[in-house]
């Protein structure tokens, strides 16, 4: 592998080598969505020992409870615990000898003021530091029309590009919410469940000349795990566009930088079609949330005692030892890494990060 790059947070042409890089070698990064430094710190740590990169990101939701939801001052609450998410994650990406893109996840309209501001927070970064804090931003635009979303796609690429940061948009609907954003797969009109190949050209005619972008299009993903037969993927969708988008303008096979909404629960093949097709990304946020769930609940499940009395009640001897946050926080932590390994294996990204 001759691609080297500085472990941490990649951002500008960094960024575009690595997603480049995944494309060219067939294998995709797990995006993984955090809400603490529990949650980030396992996701590096996961990364760490399966030797691959990762793709660490925050919902709105997320980056508020970050900075804690206490504060009354929800909007600033979610740029500051964004912003408090990048610096950790910036100082111990570099530590843990990964390469990190990082990234905001779904943003509606009524959410555009939040990715404005962090794009700001990101321009007083690179005058301080020389570098962005984040590697991208999603503008989840997909219930509006097509020329209401690429038009405010639009207008906003250029100042992010101008920072280094990579731009993710979302066509057509993925199924299912995630933090306030979407709906129901019962509710959705299923043409929605399935982008054009032509509205992906239209996208990229669109966007492509202003700055890097990442298309997230819809093939029937849906967010969370559903029971079987509910959920039908046609990662055909992915290379009919591709086809069309490299015959238009006389590219090269796979030109467009596809992402992956609403991964967990998938199947192995579908997976496997969605990478060869120009997935570089695919989220994993439900299936980390329960692991996470189930390794504190196992705990708290073999020390019940421990988290009713302080001292036992029947040896009289303290319980802290047992109910200190860092042991089953720990848990939630091991567990957690233990479904991202079956995540990096499913992906192809064992052994291949590219940190120096």
């Amino acid at each position: 592998m001759s691609l080297k790059l500085k472990p941490g947070v990649v951002w500008g042409d960094a960024y575009k080598a690595l997603v480049q890089n995944c494309k060219e070698n067939r294998f995709a990064l797990p995006a993984v969505n955090v809400v603490g430094t529990n949650s980030l710190n396992a996701v590096l740590e996961a990364a760490a020992r399966n030797k691959s990169d990762v793709i660490v990101q925050l919902s709105n939701g997320g980056a508020q409870f970050f900075a804690g939801l206490s504060l009354a001052d929800k909007h600033k609450a979610m740029v500051l615990g964004a912003v408090s998410a990048a610096r950790h994650t910036a100082l111990m990406a570099e530590e843990y000898g990964v390469c990190v893109v990082l990234n905001t996840d779904h943003a509606n309209r009524k959410l555009i003021p939040w990715v404005r501001d962090l794009v700001e927070m990101s321009e007083r970064s690179v005058k301080q530091t020389g570098a962005p804090l984040y590697s991208s931003h999603m503008l989840d635009l997909s219930d509006e029309p097509i020329e209401d979303n690429l038009s405010v796609c639009e207008d906003m690429l250029p100042r992010m590009f101008n920072s280094g940061i990579a731009l993710e948009m979302e066509l057509g609907v993925t199924g299912g919410e995630e933090d306030g954003i979407g709906q129901d797969i019962d509710e959705v009109d299923n043409a929605k469940l399935y982008t054009q190949p032509e509205e992906v050209l239209a996208a990229y005619d669109r966007l492509s000349g202003l700055g890097t972008i990442a298309i997230a299009a819809a093939f029937g993903n849906v967010h969370g795990v559903y029971a079987p037969g509910n959920v039908m993927l046609r990662p055909e969708i992915l290379k009919d566009s591709q086809a069309l988008v490299q015959k238009t303008h006389g590219l090269v096979n796979n030109p467009l930088d596809f992402v992956f909404h609403g991964g967990s629960g998938s199947d192995p093949t579908d997976i496997r079609a969605a990478i060869d097709y120009g997935v570089f990304k695919m989220n994993v946020d439900t299936d980390t949330q329960f692991a996470f769930a189930k390794g504190v609940g196992a705990y708290v499940e073999e020390h019940t005692s421990a988290f009713k009395y302080q001292l036992n009640p029947e040896t009289g001897a303290p319980a802290k030892g047992f109910y200190d946050p860092r042991k089953w926080l720990r848990e939630g932590e091991k567990s957690m890494v233990d479904r991202l390994n079956i995540a990096f294996q499913q992906l192809g990204s064992v052994g291949q990060s590219v940190a120096n």
